[in-house]
């Protein structure tokens, strides 16, 4: 785990607890739904790809949601969400693994569990189509990487430098979301996706797919996103802040 550099108060705080936290009492055996496939159809049918994000809470914004998740990710899938991404991170997201099994079997969209993982035993928390595993906080990216496939997950690699997507790029992962958002101070910059794609250019090969994370609130962020590579969009606060389904559809109807 890279914690060299300077890392905000809430981020070290998280990490505390994701190193404590257990794994699942069984080994995961998934069959997952295609998240390259579902954002290809969006994006073939006319939409935005959108990976739509249930989160209660975060520590970047106030408040908590607590509406039934199954009813908000009907909503945001009857509004036209590719993918759903759905919080596991209980102490500072107010996240679940009962949550996500609970929307996984509620839709027929593929399912990205957000959390913060860091050894092989959590992945067998809960069965996702995707699993997030964030190049800058896992030791051995390889194995884990190898591990969750093994296990029939989908990965997305989240990187937020050139160097940790050259890193991502040489673990063999095919799935990168660059994230917007700079873990040190918790700022936000949609340029930061702009900038990496730009440093690494074998991101746009065609043998990733590429996401963009964090910070896309309005439909000329979609565009400029989509502009600068992204095949998709993981968006949180701009779709939970009010009426889901109608900020699914913004976003999504370009």
């Amino acid at each position: 785990m890279d914690t060299s550099g300077e890392l905000s108060p809430a981020v070290r705080s998280i990490l505390s607890a994701a190193e404590e936290r257990d794994g699942g009492e069984t080994r995961c055996t998934v069959d997952a739904r295609s998240l390259p496939d579902a954002l290809d159809a969006a994006a073939d049918g006319g939409r935005a790809p959108v990976i739509a994000e249930l989160k209660p809470t975060s520590p970047t914004t106030d408040g908590e949601r607590t509406d039934d998740p199954v009813e908000l990710a009907e909503e945001m899938v009857a509004g036209g969400a590719a993918a759903l991404s759905v919080l596991t991170e209980p102490e500072h997201f107010g996240g679940s693994t009962e949550t996500l099994r609970r929307v996984r079997e509620a839709v027929s969209v593929p399912v990205l569990r957000k959390d913060f993982l860091l050894r092989e035993a959590q992945l067998d928390a809960v069965a996702s189509d995707v699993v997030l595993l964030i190049a800058r906080f896992v030791d051995d990216l390889d194995g884990l990487l190898a591990a969750a496939r093994e296990r029939g997950f989908q990965v997305l690699v989240e990187v937020h430098t050139p160097g940790e997507a050259r890193t991502a790029l040489d673990a063999g992962a095919d799935i990168i979301g660059v994230n917007n958002r700079d873990l040190a101070e918790l700022s936000v910059d949609l340029s930061t996706f702009e900038s990496v794609v730009e440093s690494v250019p074998e991101l746009r090969d065609g043998s990733v797919t590429l996401i963009a994370e964090s910070g896309i609130e309005t439909r000329e962020d979609v565009t400029r996103m989509r502009s600068a590579g992204a095949d998709g969009l993981l968006v949180g606060s701009a779709i939970m802040d009010g009426d889901v389904r109608e900020n699914t559809e913004r976003l999504t109807d370009v």
